[in-house]
């Protein structure tokens, strides 16, 4: 798998990619496209959110799970979807929460978040790719490797990141972050089955900003 990542990133995660699970990842990933499996997101894709969000400009990392399964959704962000395509029941909640946070109206047919990405939110996923119409067919593979490596090189390289973990996946891996040097703020999921155990009223959007400004840095843009 040619690796299309950003320079800053490309030169931080250079020894993951030269390790053998990573190889033979890609060989999976390579052998199922042969089989004329489809692959979500596209190939250019897989890397986005490190693209859209280069190391040093890093301020917040939103963890989800698995990519979108459907067609022309993932591009390689977390919860968010390419543009015309309406936004899936847990980012409708993302943005139900907003408005009721912060007083944002978020848009009704938009779901496409990388202005989020481009000031600073990492939008990760830990695992990166995905089968058509199968979730979590993936998460096995080797990608949680990969992520959970890529969240301890961010606890020990940075300072003042603020992890939003959001469902118990998430959670797990407060481990990997060192709570001393940075900041966690954990509620449930926002799909539908677990929004209103701890999702809905969370104001994570706000806590996120006041941490990010009492830090010294610019509070993020939550608008689309």
């Amino acid at each position: 798998m040619e690796v299309r990542i950003e320079e800053s990133w490309k030169a931080m995660l250079k020894s993951e990619f030269e390790q053998p699970y990573f190889e033979q990842m890609a060989l999976f990933l390579k052998i199922e496209k042969m089989a004329g499996k489809t692959i979500y997101p596209p190939g250019p894709l897989i890397f986005n959110a490190f693209d859209q969000t280069p190391f040093d400009k890093l301020k917040v990392v939103l963890l989800g799970q698995d990519p979108y399964h459907g067609p022309g959704q993932a591009h390689g962000l977390c919860f968010s979807v390419q543009d015309g395509v309406p936004p899936p029941p847990s980012l409708i909640n993302i943005f139900k929460e907003i408005e009721a946070d912060i007083g944002l109206t978020m848009p009704v047919n938009k779901g496409n978040l990388t202005h989020w990405a481009k000031q600073g939110v990492l939008l990760l996923n830990t695992a990166l790719t995905v089968r058509a119409n199968e979730p979590a067919s993936h998460s096995t593979i080797g990608w949680t490797v990969f992520t959970d490596a890529v969240i301890k090189k961010i606890s020990e390289m940075k300072s003042g990141i603020v992890f939003l973990l959001w469902g118990n996946h998430a959670k797990e891996k407060q481990a990997l972050i060192d709570g001393n040097k940075h900041f966690v703020l954990k509620a449930a999921h926002p799909s539908p089955f677990s929004v209103n155990k701890g999702f809905f009223g969370c104001k994570h959007f706000s806590k996120t900003n006041a941490l990010l400004v009492q830090e010294g840095k610019d509070p993020i843009d939550w608008s689309l």
